[in-house]
């Protein structure tokens, strides 16, 4: 619970994309017309989460480690943000998959 806390307070990513689960969330709940839909809808959400989580803890370990500009470092921050792209990229196309189709 402390790096829910931790992650509430001090990263304004993770307090975005908390939001957009308070958002989203219910409205998977109102759109999925199965369980497997609601899964497909909401599972994206959490996992985002977990994955910012994950790239935030990338990036306070290699500032533990030093605050000097390395290749290596970079590297590691930059695969962080491409993992909680490649997640942003499941949501879009799960929704788009299943909500969409529904609106028309």
């Amino acid at each position: 619970m402390d790096g829910i806390g931790y992650a509430f307070r001090h990263e304004a990513a993770f307090r975005q994309e908390l939001m957009l689960c308070v958002v989203m969330i219910p409205l998977a709940f109102w759109l999925a017309n199965t369980p497997v839909e609601l899964v497909l809808l909401t599972g994206p959400l959490i996992l985002l989460l977990v994955v910012e989580c994950i790239n935030s803890a990338i990036e306070a370990a290699i500032d533990r480690i030093s605050t000097d500009r390395h290749p290596l470092s970079k590297q590691a921050k930059d695969l962080g943000s491409a993992a909680v792209f490649f997640s942003m990229l499941i949501i879009l196309m799960s929704w788009l998959a299943i909500a969409l189709p529904k609106a028309f």
